[in-house]
């Protein structure tokens, strides 16, 4: 078995593609034509977006990200937390807390996409 993609549900499936493009530098893969659903090249495990409109009609009931109560988080990593951090601002994030180096060694920051969605950014962990 393989890990395939993370779907994260968003108002517009188009518009998040294209903030993360700016924010992060990935390279969109495909937007389906009727715009629902698209995803990302980010490494060995694409990250894709579903819009919540056609999850309700999927009979799901998606729910909204929230990073004040965020009930997940994806991480991306980066040898330069504080310049990921100002170009994923300039794109629109907003900053929930500053870059960090942690009692481990890693520096960590958060940010909240246009969806609410809690992003963090950080050096890779080093190896144990």
């Amino acid at each position: 078995m393989q890990f395939g993609y993370t779907i994260l549900y968003v108002e517009d499936v188009t518009q998040t593609i294209a903030f993360y493009e700016a924010a992060f530098g990935f390279q969109r893969r495909f937007i389906h034509e009727a715009g629902d659903f698209g995803e990302l090249e980010t490494g060995a495990t694409a990250l894709a977006f579903s819009s919540l409109r056609l999850m309700t009609e999927l009979g799901k009931n998606p729910q909204r990200a929230s990073a004040s109560a965020p009930s997940f988080e994806i991480a991306f990593t980066t040898a330069d937390v504080p310049a990921a951090v100002q170009r994923a601002v300039a794109a629109g994030a907003r900053l929930v807390q500053a870059p960090e180096k942690m009692p481990w060694g890693q520096t960590v920051a958060y940010v909240a996409d246009l969806n609410g969605v809690l992003v963090e950014l950080c050096t890779p962990v080093a190896g144990g």
